[in-house]
């Protein structure tokens, strides 16, 4: 069955760019700028003057970006990094790929961020940094865990793959703490035409060794200072990148929409309860996610009903396979637990219209109350 609703329409947004796009492109083949050059430069200095920024280093995805981002703060092998357990395992894969370990906690109830409470209760004499994650669109409640990281002298590096464009009470994500990595696959809501990332920063220093390591450890042809590895932003993405970034703000603003029309679709349905935005947040709602039970079942109706719908994320990351021998165990976070069994992501995007709400909304009510 073709789908009445897709769970994500990338193809709108894309014709929105094509053209800008395929000029930028021509004009690489004709110049054969490919890696670096003045596309990556120039979306570099739009992103960072976005965000609110001294430095942005365009690279080659968000996983490299989180990487990149812990090692240039100076997290080394057997050091901590304190982090969710709800997120995609990239906050926690890239600590790995150091050598370093992930120490999981547990989220508020309301919003599924890192619970600031559950953080200084992990803090050991290990502990580097703090690892808090944008999820969802809305940023992590940086006012309280600023204060324990300067408490405890930890670095706070934010994993804002999710959260371009937005803002919380402490000021916008992305530059809310030391540093910080984004990810701009396809499917966020600045996506390029496959993968990219960047790291960003006020501090000049982790700036240039972020783009040292990005370059193989290298700032001049063939002296290598580190061992690097090789994670630079292409061209061609930074070109879809620009394009997107300037209608960015629109988009979000039609997400914001969406989102409003959703709470009051969804008003009144027993058996569903709907996202909330922490105070003083400017939610981008990247993605819109409701908690049902019987999620599976209420997932196969919709997609037998040809609505496309998503699960963020189905396994905290402290039960996946890959983390079982730090030796975590079902029931230590009860809360991110808990909601993985009930989360449902719903279609989310700019150019989502108010009749594919209609349709979506009818057939999840259909779907609870049967």
């Amino acid at each position: 069955m073709s789908a009445k609703v897709p769970f994500l329409d990338l193809a709108a947004q894309q014709a929105e760019v094509a053209d800008e796009v395929l000029r930028g492109w021509k004009t690489q083949l004709e110049t054969a700028a490919f890696v670096g050059g003045p596309e990556v430069s120039a979306f570099e200095r739009e992103y960072a003057e976005y965000i609110g920024v001294q430095h942005v280093v365009g690279v080659s995805n968000g996983t490299d970006a989180l990487e990149l981002a812990y090692r240039a703060v100076g997290v080394r092998a057997g050091d901590e990094i304190i982090m969710p357990a709800n997120t995609f395992i990239a906050t926690a894969e890239a600590a790995s790929r150091l050598g370093a370990v992930p120490v999981f906690v547990d989220v508020d109830d309301d919003h599924l961020l890192i619970d600031p409470g559950a953080i200084e209760a992990a803090i050991t004499e290990r502990t580097r940094a703090i690892a808090p994650v944008h999820l969802f669109g809305q940023t992590a409640p940086m006012e309280h865990i600023t204060p324990i990281a300067q408490k405890h002298d930890l670095v706070v590096i934010e994993d804002a793959a999710q959260s371009q464009g937005a803002s919380g009470p402490a000021g916008r994500a992305g530059a809310l703490g030391r540093v910080a990595a984004t990810s701009f696959y396809p499917g966020k809501n600045l996506g390029a035409a496959g993968d990219a990332g960047a790291v960003m920063t006020d501090d000049p220093a982790i700036a240039d060794i972020v783009r040292n390591l990005g370059g193989h450890g290298s700032s001049v042809k063939y002296v290598h200072d580190r061992v690097g590895m090789n994670a630079r932003l292409d061209a061609v993405q930074a070109t879809v990148l620009r394009a997107k970034l300037r209608r960015l703000d629109g988009w979000n603003a039609a997400r914001r929409a969406a989102a409003a029309r959703y709470a009051e679709l969804l008003t009144g349905i027993d058996g569903i309860r709907t996202p909330e935005v922490r105070p003083g947040n400017d939610d981008v709602w990247h993605l819109y996610v409701v908690r049902v039970e019987e999620r599976d079942r209420v997932m196969a109706d919709l997609g037998d009903a040809g609505i496309g719908v998503g699960i963020h994320y189905p396994t905290p990351v402290h039960l996946t396979a890959a983390y079982q021998g730090l030796g975590y165990r079902q029931g230590q976070f009860p809360v991110a637990e808990a909601a993985a069994q009930r989360i449902l992501s719903l279609p989310m995007f700019p150019h989502l219209t108010e009749e594919q709400q209609t349709t979506v909304v009818s057939g999840i009510a259909a779907s609870v109350r049967s």
